[in-house]
Order: C-alpha cells, then structure tokens, then sequence
C-alpha cells in the first residue's frame, strides 16, 4: 500500500483523528541511513509522530522538527517533518543493536533511553517557530510524545506508532494520532469508550500486515461516533532539500586559510547531508572560485 495520510473528524468535530502510512519512507531511511532494526524502528517511528505532528498545521510551508535525546546507545534522533508530506531524519549511531524483549519486540525503549528530553520545534512559517522541552518517560517514542502533547500542548492525545522489519526490509510502518477537543473532553461517557477501543488495539503494524486500510481502520474505532473521513488523501515521502549548490554556500563560512588547505592537501572537499546521507564533493575548482570570491570580497571591504 502506497504511503499516504488520511484525516477525519468524529463526535461533531470533537474528536480530530490523523493515520499514516509510512512503509517505504521509513525503508528508503533504512536502506540510506544503514540502520540497523532498533535503529529502524526508531527512527521509522519519529518520523511518522512527525508527520502526524505536522498535519494539523495551516500554513502551507509549515514544519515540525522532533529531536529526542536520551540517554541508550542510540544517541539521538532527529526528524524533520512538513505540512506537505515531506520527511527527512537520522540517529547518531545507526548501528547499534540491541537483543528483542521477551515477548520478540524491538527493544526501543532501551536503546533511546529512559533518561533525557524530547525537543518540539514548529515552523509556522511566519514569525519566530514554537519551540517545547519535556523529559523523556520511557524512551518508547509512542509513550514519549504521547506525554510531550498532554503537557506541553495540553491536548489529551493517544499516539501509536509503529514499524515491522526482518531480513528483507521494513514491511509495514504507520502511525494514528487521535485528540479529544475540549468540548468532546467533558462527555466522560464518550472518552471512555475511546479509551477501550484503543486499549484493544495490539499495535497499528499488526493491522497493516491484516490488510486493514486507514480508512477501515478508523470505522472500527470511530465508526459510531459520527465519523466523517475527509476526502482528501496526502501522499507522503522521504525528501530532503540538500544540493550540491547548498555545500558549496555552506563552505563559504569557512576561512581562507581552511579553504587553501582544502586545494593544496584533498585537492577538493567532501560532505555528507547527515538527514539523507548525500555524500557531495566540491572540486579543487569550485574550492579555487570560492577563495578567489573570498578573497575579492576581502579586498573590495
């Protein structure tokens, strides 16, 4: 199946519901990334949290940036996630693995960490971005901003994410995030049975993998509380906007003295986007043009 975002609404707009497909995003990160499975499913993970964090923005260009940093052999994650359905991400060490709990699951919690913060940035696109801290609970990436939206956003919030993967990839990867609106909120009634549809669900990659589509997936929890699906369905990629004419901007900060030792001892210059792993290569006469434009702009100062 196709990734791709759906939204709807329930209980006369009380409810606001988002679900995600991400399966070969999340195996496009893998495979440039070099993930191993925990890494995998980590990293899959964020990055659907982020894409559900950024539908619910308005302003076309809008981006929710997620870094977690705790404290397990992982290191850190960052995501970075956009209105339009982009989604771009890394770990600090891809590498690492880590043995399956005792009932066969990744163990992410462990290997984020229980110890350390979740880091929240959006981009409205205008003005100076919002930006939130909160301490990790678990280092389960579901549970974790789960508690970053009840307490920094006060939205009570249920968030499940998940990815499956063996030896030949990831074969399933999605997420939901339902919120209650304030006035959905006092019906006690209404948030109970929320509650007790999503404590039966066992994990969203376990209905991927049963044929379930987003579509089915919402009758079942919200199909008698006035669901509305809205028609719109959003593809959704792996993207990143890295380019070879970005590097050669980003070189520019350096000095003459460092852009000389690049001519005379590599005879050019290399650099790898940590969010796609694009490795770019600066020539030894787009280094000279650079500290001959350097070196004019000195003069002409």
């Amino acid at each position: 199946m196709v990734d791709q975002l759906i939204r709807a609404t329930a209980a006369n707009g009380g409810i606001r519901a988002v679900s995600v497909i991400t399966t070969s995003l999340t195996e496009e990160a893998r495979q440039r990334h070099k993930l191993s499975y925990v890494a995998t499913a980590a990293l899959g993970q964020t990055m659907t949290a982020g894409l559900l964090f950024a539908s619910s923005m308005k302003r076309l260009g809008s981006r929710v940036n997620i870094r977690i940093e705790g404290d397990g052999p992982l290191g850190g994650i960052t995501v970075d996630a956009g209105l339009d359905g982009t989604v771009r991400g890394y770990v600090t060490y891809p590498e690492i693995e880590l043995p399956t709990t005792e009932n066969g699951k990744l163990d992410v919690g462990s290997a984020v960490g229980s110890k350390g913060y979740v880091y929240v940035i959006r981009d409205v696109g205008f003005g100076y971005p919002y930006s939130s801290t909160v301490e990790l609970v678990s280092g389960e990436i579901g549970d974790d901003l789960t508690h970053y939206l009840a307490t920094s956003e006060q939205t009570p919030s249920a968030l499940m994410v998940g990815v499956f993967t063996d030896m030949q990839g990831v074969s399933a990867a999605g997420g939901l995030l339902i919120q209650i609106m304030p006035k959905a909120a006092r019906d006690e009634a209404l948030v109970e049975l929320l509650e007790s549809r999503l404590s039966t669900l066992s994990g969203f990659t376990s209905l991927l993998q049963a044929g379930k589509t987003l579509p089915a997936i919402f009758d079942e929890l919200l199909g008698d509380m006035g669901l509305v699906i809205l028609p719109e369905v959003q593809l959704v990629r792996f993207h990143c906007g890295c380019s070879h004419e970005r590097v050669l901007n980003a070189l520019k900060l350096f000095s003459q003295a460092e852009l000389e030792e690049m001519i005379h001892d590599d005879q050019g210059a290399e650099a790898t986007c940590e969010f796609c792993s694009t490795v770019y290569h600066a020539s030894e006469g787009e280094l000279t043009k650079l500290l001959s434009d350097f070196q004019k702009d000195a003069i002409s100062s």
